[in-house]
């Protein structure tokens, strides 16, 4: 499969000032982030050529989301507030906003502790505008504890430089590499496109942003931006810094996303390949793992055990891994030698770095 538009294309700001706005209904789902929600209703009413409508979720919250949601709707006609009697959880609270109220050309969903860049809206729904087979586009995150951060970074003025792939690209890589490379507040969805998937399954309540975006490219091309499109809040309430912390928690939920999405699409061409190509990269991902943990020491912790039958259950030729040899190498020796020595200390390393490259090749071409 071949790249579409590998060089970079641009888009100039002032593109298309003269048509009517495009628009864009933007998701808030809220729970206890009451003292978040100005700030991120405010870069989205702040973004340009686009029109913004808001709905705001508060999925039953014990603060004062209630108060603040429903001050921010008397403010501003853009702005519906909606709140649940009793908690339903982010999936169907996610659903009912993107499936249930938007009627938009284009579509957001943005957690209340989350914010769009300044221009975001705009540099994505400019290249859909021009290109009707692209139907999600998203781009770089800025990850941030204290809203300090965001001062230092410069506000991004610049037309929209972009890379574009064909859907079943962006879903083959996916495949092989077996992770996610979005965060989920970048991405912005043709409203049309996300009607056609559907909504997201309660059957993933962690991986079902990844399993969102397999069904997206399965139907559309997908571009990437080369700018930042959301600021992602990072603080100990995440969901991603509690519920689900650990390693072998996150590869089984990687997982189970790639397999709904195999189970509801046998159609794709070479999907059943892609599986098992996808099945290895998680088996030695869950053994590796397994062999950090007795350098560290840190066997209980890490799920050892559970990481090792994973890798049993997912690849049949598990025992032919060079992973599967490395951990036999440290079972002999034991955790606390591995740990005080530090013996494998170049294997982890040339693996750490091969990890850095991946992560800069994400951020240069998002895939």
């Amino acid at each position: 499969m071949r790249q579409q538009a590998t060089a970079l294309a641009t888009i100039p700001p002032e593109a298309r000032r003269n048509s009517p706005l495009p628009t864009v209904d933007v998701v808030i789902p809220c729970y206890n982030y009451g003292r978040f929600l100005p700030r991120c209703v405010n870069s989205v009413l702040s973004q340009r050529a686009v029109a913004p409508r808001i709905l705001i979720i508060d999925d039953a919250s014990q603060d004062n989301s209630s108060e603040i949601g429903q001050d921010l709707a008397s403010q501003h006609d853009e702005i519906e507030y909606r709140r649940h009697s009793t908690n339903k959880g982010h999936i169907a609270t996610y659903n009912e906003g993107l499936l249930g109220w938007s009627s938009a050309s284009y579509v957001v969903l943005l957690s209340a502790d989350d914010m769009l860049a300044p221009g975001a809206l705009e540099r994505a729904v400019n290249i859909m505008e021009a290109d009707p087979t692209v139907g999600m586009v998203y781009g770089r995150t800025f990850h941030f504890h204290e809203e300090t951060q965001l001062a230092e970074i410069p506000v991004d003025a610049s037309g929209a430089q972009f890379t574009r792939y064909l859907g079943s690209e962006w879903l083959t890589k996916r495949f092989r590499a077996g992770y996610n490379v979005i965060t989920s507040p970048e991405v912005v969805v043709r409203g049309s496109v996300h009607k056609a998937v559907g909504g997201y399954r309660k059957e993933l309540p962690h991986s079902g942003d990844l399993e969102m975006w397999l069904r997206i490219a399965a139907v559309s091309d997908i571009a990437y931006l080369h700018h930042v499109q959301a600021y992602y809040r990072v603080h100990s309430s995440s969901m991603q810094r509690t519920k689900y912390k650990t390693s072998f928690l996150d590869i089984v939920h990687r997982k189970a996303a790639f397999d709904l999405f195999v189970q509801h699409h046998p159609d794709v061409p070479h999907i059943h390949v892609l599986q098992r190509t996808l099945n290895r990269i998680l088996a030695r991902e869950a053994l590796w793992d397994a062999c950090r943990a007795y350098d560290r020491d840190r066997i209980e912790d890490a799920n050892v055990e559970e990481l090792v039958q994973f890798a049993m259950a997912t690849d049949a030729d598990y025992e032919h891994l060079p992973e599967y040899f490395a951990l036999q190498r440290r079972k002999r020796l034991g955790p606390a030698i591995c740990n005080r020595t530090q013996i494998f200390v170049i294997p982890a390393s040339i693996r750490w770095l091969d990890r850095r490259i991946k992560r800069t090749r994400m951020l240069q071409h998002g895939i």
